[in-house]
């Protein structure tokens, strides 16, 4: 009976795997150069840094990310997170014939501002707060260290998706708003910060974006989504931008 036994559990796991996946199975190395095929032009400041495989050791690191819930539900955060890291490093004032949502990752460290605590990689982490709290996270010493966001690619992904994963103060992770996880308090209500893609914006740099009506940058970061839905095959959702949300620190 132990040799029954066996062959069922290893196709139930089998099975698990199957089902659930990683994020490999869904950003293949192929795509990811799809999605990113300008960030080692010579043109972008980032030239030779970010790496698929660096993506992946980051991503394994951080559970639930990228591999909750359904193969649609997958797919919409790795467009959501693609989407929101590809503006923060846009290149997109660079001339390319394929347009602007192909530039993304072209930047690691934040142009014109020395601050010690300025934006680097992916997610553009900034001030030292986040530094500090994001480097406790992943067990590296950020705060007198800051500059490994911008040289270690591995730990510049983990600060991208701890920021992603991780809820503060009165703001819900990214994570879970994509993954259809948060339900808004009455104060998300009364200031119309509603589920979808729009208050991740609200999350990242709502401060500066959100609740001004229409801007350039909300519509950029709708663009790069948009165009990763399409590549991976998803619907959008509702309530892309956050034109009319309150930011969530006021």
């Amino acid at each position: 009976m132990k040799p029954c036994v066996s062959i069922i559990v290893l196709l139930s796991l089998a099975f698990l795997v199957g089902a659930f996946g990683d994020v490999g199975s869904i950003i293949t190395g192929s795509l990811f150069e799809e999605m990113l095929k300008h960030r080692n032009d010579g043109q972008c400041p980032s030239n030779g840094f970010y790496t698929y495989k660096a993506f992946l050791a980051a991503a394994s690191s951080f559970s639930g990310f990228g591999t909750t819930g359904d193969d649609a539900t997958q797919k919409k955060e790795l467009a959501a997170f693609f989407g929101q890291t590809s503006h923060e490093t846009n290149g997109g004032w660079l001339s390319a014939p394929d347009g602007p949502y192909a530039w993304g990752y072209c930047f690691v460290t934040e142009i014109g501002n020395n601050d010690l605590y300025r934006g680097r990689g992916p997610i553009q982490l900034t001030h030292d707060y986040n530094y500090q709290q994001a480097g406790q996270a992943i067990g590296v010493d950020l705060i007198n260290n800051p500059d490994l966001v911008a040289t270690d690619v591995i730990i510049s992904f983990k600060t991208a998706i701890w920021f992603w994963m991780t809820p503060q103060d009165n703001k819900p992770s990214s994570h879970d708003v994509i993954i259809g996880n948060w339900t808004p308090s009455d104060a998300d209500r009364s200031a119309n910060r509603v589920p979808g893609y729009g208050v991740i914006t609200n999350i990242i740099n709502g401060g500066v974006e959100c609740g001004q009506g229409q801007k350039d940058t909300v519509e950029n970061r709708i663009g790069f989504y948009k165009k990763y839905c399409d590549i991976l095959g998803v619907n959008y959702g509702d309530n892309l931008d956050c034109y009319n949300q309150r930011p969530f620190n006021q």
